[in-house]
């Protein structure tokens, strides 16, 4: 059986593996968007909180997707839930970085002339600081998003769900019949939804940026 004829004749497991790799990537970026951000709102004011946040994030990080995987296992079991748990980590480190550097970045007179003309705090966050930092935030969760599609296929090693099954299932029967189809189908899946998920944040970016900001 050639590749197309393969995509052909697996088309529903595909469609549904592909839309089950989105979704957990789509919920887990979204959740380190929630909790990066309120970290970051919460520590950008002094350094040496930033740098312990960063540093936290950092070391989750680096630990390699397997292991940390295997790690999640012993508390949760196989399935989604150690999935969800280890790409929600590995998407948090970008965006909380970049929501420190974003909000940093707000040019201090424009804060100084919203609370002279009486806003609050909460006001100014929510008003001046977090739509000027919103381009930044947003290239975080752009890099975040790409990581995850990774790891979310690796995340097939815990029985997560999405393409990441086609990819293991394929490199264990190497040399067997469709092992290579499998392998191919699964990675060109994860390719076009990064190549999608890029192309609707860029039409985000655009829809959501202060024009006056704007590249």
């Amino acid at each position: 059986m050639n590749f197309w004829e393969y995509l052909s004749d697996r088309r529903e497991l595909l469609t549904f593996e592909a839309w089950q790799h989105a979704s957990m990537v789509f919920q887990c970026v979204l959740a380190a968007l929630v909790i990066g951000t309120v970290i970051g709102v919460a520590v950008y004011r002094s350094p040496r909180a930033a740098a312990l946040a960063t540093g936290t994030a950092g070391v989750i990080f680096t630990i390699p997707a397997l292991a940390l995987l295997g790690l999640l296992i012993t508390p949760f079991g196989l399935g989604v839930a150690p999935s969800v748990v280890a790409l929600t980590l590995y998407s948090l480190l970008p965006i909380l970085r970049n929501t420190i550097v974003g909000l940093n970045g707000v040019d201090p007179a424009l804060v100084d002339a919203a609370r002279g003309i009486g806003m609050s705090r909460r006001m100014i966050l929510l008003r001046v600081q977090l739509p000027l930092a919103w381009p930044v935030v947003l290239t975080g969760v752009r890099v975040a998003t790409q990581l995850a599609m990774g790891v979310g296929a690796i995340a097939a090693y815990a029985s997560g769900p999405g393409l990441g099954e086609q990819i293991f299932s394929g490199l264990a029967r190497l040399g067997g019949a469709n092992a290579v189809n499998m392998t191919l189908a699964g990675t060109l899946g994860v390719i076009i939804l990064a190549l999608l998920f890029d192309a609707c944040y860029l039409l985000i970016g655009r829809l959501t940026t202060p024009r006056g900001i704007r590249a």
